[in-house]
């Protein structure tokens, strides 16, 4: 037989079996299966963007304006409860604003700290971890060094300290906050890049002419995503309670901003006799919370192909 036709034979057949088998999935359909079959992960989501869609329809779903004030219903309990005003679901505060109302707008707050200190943080610890991976030497050391000096110091009091210095307000604490957390994605986006750097397609790329920021940020960054996506997640839920610490300790939002930790520093006093003033806030902080955790752990499992069964 020539071997022209036993290669076009060969190439025919090829075709066939390709035709038969199934095409494989998209890389983002198998990891949507995955993380769809981890139950947590998924309840995260859902009660995420449930969280999500009353934030943005907080101004037309709210019973109430946030700061508005009843004096003929200060410390009302939630309306199932005895003593009860239909009018407020779940109650009011020492100076009569609705508490429903005062969480639906917390929750645009609390979310766009979340979104704004990981945005801030991930944008510089991605430059600062592509520079140290790819400088090294001097620049390297640097960076890291200084991140390490960063990381031995207490989260919460680097932060009331970074506060303390540009002032008591919600933009200081997300810059304080963004701050605080830089040192993690610095680490991990540097310790990806390491691992990348040893690559193949990295050395071919060189070869083949590409400059220094097109092997960060075209053909390094892509493949050093995945660790960064389920970092930024979790800090997602960190950047929220920090916030929610500082506003307690009076150092984040100011009254009468409704923070969920503005409004739990305010309720302090009431938390014998008002138990809905104290309660609300915290359980919209730990279902918060706990929803990005399950989240970013589903998604760690579903992105890392070590922990797929």
């Amino acid at each position: 037989m020539p071997a022209g036709s036993f290669a076009a034979g060969s190439h025919e057949a090829l075709q066939e079996i390709e035709a038969v088998l199934p095409a494989p999935p998209a890389p983002w359909r198998e990891n949507w299966r995955h993380f769809r079959a981890n139950p947590g992960a998924f309840a995260g989501l859902i009660v995420i963007v449930v969280l999500i869609a009353l934030a943005l329809a907080a101004p037309w779903i709210a019973p109430h304006a946030p700061d508005a004030q009843y004096r003929d219903a200060l410390l009302k309990p939630p309306a199932w409860s005895a003593g009860g005003d239909p009018r407020f679901w779940l109650g009011t505060d020492d100076v009569g604003r609705d508490l429903l109302s005062r969480l639906l707008f917390g929750a645009r707050l609390s979310l766009a700290v979340g979104c704004i200190v990981v945005t801030l943080s991930l944008g510089a610890g991605i430059v600062l971890g592509l520079v140290a991976g790819f400088a090294r030497g001097v620049v390297d050391a640097l960076i890291m060094r200084l991140m390490d000096v960063m990381l031995a110091l207490p989260s919460l009091l680097l932060a009331i300290a970074i506060v303390a210095v540009l002032g008591p307000s919600l933009v200081n604490a997300m810059v304080a906050i963004a701050i605080v957390v830089l040192p993690h994605y610095v680490r991990l986006t540097r310790a990806a890049v390491l691992a990348e750097l040893s690559k193949d397609y990295v050395t071919a790329s060189e070869l083949a002419g590409a400059g220094r920021l097109r092997q960060m940020f075209v053909n390094v960054l892509p493949n050093c995503l995945a660790p960064l996506i389920v970092q930024a997640t979790l800090g997602f839920s960190s950047a929220i309670l920090d916030a929610a610490a500082l506003g307690f300790l009076g150092l984040g939002a100011q009254p009468p901003t409704p923070e969920w930790g503005t409004m739990l520093a305010d309720a302090r006093q009431f938390i014998q006799r008002a138990w809905w003033v104290v309660s609300f806030p915290g359980l919209a902080i730990l279902i918060t919370v706990l929803a990005f955790n399950l989240m970013g752990d589903g998604l760690r499992d579903a992105l890392d192909p070590r922990l797929k069964r």
